[in-house]
């Protein structure tokens, strides 16, 4: 696998809109992409040409035909991309809409008097969607605490945790806080361990722009992502549910088709975007390795961000060129830790002395864009055990670059000064 070079970094580049400039602000640097990933040139054409077609799904005639070709279609290449050899995809209102969709008929498809089990540094949709249908299901919602110095939860902590008696788990992927990764397949088989028949569900909103998703691999029930975050559009989420959850009673329309989750008419343009980001995935594959075969090439492509991202945070940590990295800074603390092998992309950190808003507000007046975590019902569960208010959110993705970091550590420099 070859590594993003500065000349194909520029290509990359070139893909995506408002890449280096906001609207409204005019010139700036996006690390906010925690909040939303930038959007690709090909989302946004796609999504003004479908805007404006008048014809439904499920009729007879040519206009409908080609938008029933469209869904199969990106349902077909998120098969691929996500390698779900079985079970079925379907598009929502949100990813956390579809959290708490899944995680409502898990909790309601299940036995009495057992156990719903998560952790402590997931996001609020999982938390939130347990800790109120585990109640209406008649179990108990168990919260395994997470490890406060790294930022995550281990499979040791769920094998520790796990009983017989777990009807459904829960995984976060990877944290919008601390930008850390789980291991997801290690946390399912230590689930699986104890309890085989157990629903498990994965967040996997965060991740997903990240490195490789490897559905088949993790031996799960059920994988939510939120495109807008994945180089695509906001207004929809998107789902994958295996066999045996496809087939739990859910909402669905009387006489109609026993196995469809989604309802209503769903956006064909939302399908279309997901092709795109597809296409995309696979020409990065192909320009990072040889490979031929589809899924080897968004295997490379993942690979490749992620090495790429390693390196943008490395810089940010350590320094670049003649700029302190963050964990020089004397004020600064990073969360998660300075070595942190399952960080993806992310660094949150906090300088003593100053409010974290304003380290935001000094930062985008100098034209780096990032994003204050406060202790709330989003953040608290990270941020109150570190007995801090709030963070410094700086999030980058692939395209970001060495450059960039440089311009935020020079005004970082004069903040912790």
């Amino acid at each position: 696998m070859q590594q993003i070079s500065p000349e194909m970094l520029e290509t990359i580049r070139s893909k995506f809109a408002q890449i280096d400039h906001c609207p409204e602000q005019g010139q700036r640097v996006f690390f906010e992409n925690a909040g939303g990933a930038l959007t690709l040139h090909s989302v946004v054409e796609n999504s003004r040409r479908y805007a404006a077609i008048p014809d439904n799904q499920g009729r007879d005639n040519v206009g409908s035909h080609e938008l029933m070709r469209v869904i199969k279609k990106a349902k077909d290449d998120m098969r691929v991309l996500m390698n779900a050899p079985d079970g079925q995809f379907f598009v929502g209102e949100s990813g956390t809409e579809l959290l708490f969709r899944l995680i409502m008929n898990a909790c309601l498809g299940v036995a009495a008097d057992g156990v719903v089990l998560g952790s402590t540094v997931e996001h609020p949709a999982t938390r939130s969607a347990c800790a109120r249908w585990s109640k209406i299901g008649g179990n108990r919602h168990v919260l395994i605490p997470h490890d406060n110095a790294l930022g995550l939860v281990t499979a040791e902590d769920y094998a520790a945790t796990v009983t017989a008696d777990t009807r459904v788990a829960t995984i976060l992927h990877t944290s919008p806080v601390t930008g850390m990764g789980m291991d997801v397949a290690a946390i399912s088989a230590a689930i699986r361990d104890v309890s085989p028949d157990c629903f498990i569900i994965v967040d996997g909103i965060q991740h997903a722009a990240h490195g490789l998703i490897d559905i088949k691999s993790y031996d799960v029930d059920g994988y939510v992502i939120s495109p807008y975050k994945m180089f695509s559009r906001h207004g929809y989420g998107f789902a994958w549910i295996s066999e045996r959850l496809t087939a739990l009673p859910h909402d669905s329309l009387v006489g109609g088709p026993e196995n469809n989750w989604e309802l209503g008419t769903r956006d064909t343009g939302a399908y279309a975007t997901l092709s795109d980001i597809a296409d995309y995935l696979e020409w990065l594959g192909e320009q990072v390795s040889d490979a031929s075969d589809r899924r080897a090439k968004f295997e490379a492509a993942g690979a490749a961000i992620h090495a790429h991202e390693k390196t943008l945070t490395d810089a940010m940590i350590h320094g670049t060129g003649n700029h302190t990295g963050l964990a020089k800074m004397d004020r600064v603390t990073i969360i998660g830790g300075v070595e942190n092998a399952a960080r993806e992309g992310l660094v949150s950190i906090y300088v003593d002395g100053i409010a974290s808003a304003d380290v935001v507000t000094r930062l985008n007046e100098e034209g780096v864009r990032t994003h204050l975590r406060k202790a709330d019902h989003y953040s608290g569960n990270i941020l109150d055990p570190l007995g801090v208010d709030g963070c410094v959110r700086v999030s980058m993705c692939h395209y970001n670059s060495i450059h960039e970091v440089a311009q935020f550590l020079a005004v970082m420099e004069s903040i912790a000064e």
